[in-house]
């Protein structure tokens, strides 16, 4: 019969005990620290559907954005209806905040989970990727962004991030957009042949996304075009170096006026944290303020600031390690001993938060599965056979330490050397 293979571009992340390196490993570690944090900084927890409206995204992140172009993954259902799994997380959060009547409250919310994207899969660039953001709505400009740049910090402090650099702008408000774009298509427009074909095609349709280019061409051009921080209010520009002032300390930080972000209802101050370890696609997260989204999909007048962080790019920069639970390996030598064994495992899993215990369900010698268990980087073996049934008895064998006894224990000295365990 012939294999079923998973659809192209969407991986399967498969924990191994053993190999500490593996992406699937690495993912699940960085989820772990992120949800820790954000719980540091009282958000709370939101989850929308995989599946929305395509609507949704063409009126959030607007028909000329890439996502929209390029990289909707949409169909008709079995009702004709267009739907899409989701490319991104805000735009869902926004609509279900206006569908719960709840968008005149402010909210702290993280999110984690899969979005998907349908260009062709490349390294490091998948169709189904994974996401985790946060969202503050409901406060003007000011104390948030503080909040969204102290996340910033303690997630490159808590992953041990080699090196990040965080760059910020400002985009002033929708009339200075409207303005800057003006002169800035007043720049370029006689300069339009010298554009690559991705960057003539911005100038009709956003031309704020040609100040982000990965066009060399492009990018010389822009060195004599109108900058954006010319634009801008003092009390925007005040900001921008309060931040910078208030977090030089705590991380590597700088005004970039050519970060723009690539979502159209991106209004205000803007955000991204690079990593020359990722080569050209070099940032893991980044955000922004976009006050207007809320009133745009037919709620009420709603500040907000959110950001999104790519897990499979953060993972890779992480350098902390998980702490290190011990590992117990239960050895069950007979059958028909079973659910006592069970019992007994499950008595000792109560005993000490810290300790994994693994019992072994494959057949085998004792030979083989203590070999298992030395592969699956257990700490200790607990063997439990008839002898030791009959006795109340397990035997404790050491993993880690060459040439080391085993020793037999009662139930009740087992009991007490569990909680030893650290």
């Amino acid at each position: 019969m012939e294999k079923i293979n998973s659809l192209t571009g969407m991986l399967d992340l498969i924990s191994s005990k053993s190999e500490k390196s593996e992406l699937a490993n690495k993912i699940f570690l960085t989820e772990k620290y992120l949800k820790n944090i954000f719980q540091n900084y009282g958000m709370s927890e939101i989850r929308t559907p995989a599946l929305e409206d395509t609507n949704l995204f063409k009126r959030s992140v607007g028909d000329a954005s890439d996502i929209v172009n390029k990289e909707l993954y949409s169909f008709n259902d079995k009702n004709d209806k267009n739907i899409v799994l989701r490319p991104e997380g805000t735009a869902g959060v926004i609509r279900a905040i206006i569908q719960k009547k709840i968008d005149l409250e402010a909210h702290k919310f993280w999110y984690m989970g899969p979005m998907w994207r349908y260009e062709r899969p490349q390294k490091g660039r998948y169709r189904q990727f994974y996401q985790a953001g946060v969202e503050i709505l409901g406060h003007h400009e000011g104390l948030p962004e503080f909040e969204m740049i102290s996340l910033v910090c303690s997630i490159n402090q808590y992953l041990q991030i080699e090196k990040p650099l965080v760059k910020i702008n400002h985009l002033g408000d929708n009339k200075i957009k409207e303005l800057y774009c003006e002169d800035l298509v007043k720049y370029l427009s006689p300069l339009k042949s010298k554009l690559d074909e991705k960057d003539q095609n911005r100038l009709k349709k956003n031309p704020l996304r040609i100040l982000d280019s990965k066009s060399e061409t492009t990018q010389n051009i822009l060195k004599d075009a109108p900058k954006i921080n010319n634009y801008i209010s003092n009390s925007s520009k005040a900001l921008l170096d309060e931040i910078i002032k208030t977090f030089s300390s705590e991380c590597s930080i700088q005004i970039d006026s050519s970060l723009v972000r690539g979502l159209d209802y991106y209004t205000g101050f803007v955000f991204e944290a690079v990593s020359d370890d990722l080569g050209a696609q070099n940032a893991y997260l980044g955000g922004g303020r976009y006050d207007n989204l809320c009133s745009q999909l037919g709620g009420k007048n709603l500040p907000a600031i959110g950001m999104a962080i790519g897990l499979e790019r953060l993972s890779t920069l992480v350098n902390a390690e998980e702490a290190s639970n011990k590992l117990l390996s239960f050895i069950i030598l007979s059958e028909k001993i079973n659910p006592k064994a069970y019992k007994i495992a499950h008595d000792l899993r109560l005993l000490n938060e810290n300790v994994k215990i693994d019992i072994q369900l494959s057949e085998g010698s004792l030979k083989s599965k203590l070999r298992r268990a030395s592969k699956d980087n257990a700490d200790y073996a607990l063997i439990l056979g008839d002898q030791e049934l009959e006795s109340e008895t397990v035997i404790v064998k050491s993993l880690k330490e060459s040439n080391s006894e085993q020793k037999s224990m009662t139930i009740d000295e087992l009991n007490g050397f569990i909680p030893t365990i650290s």
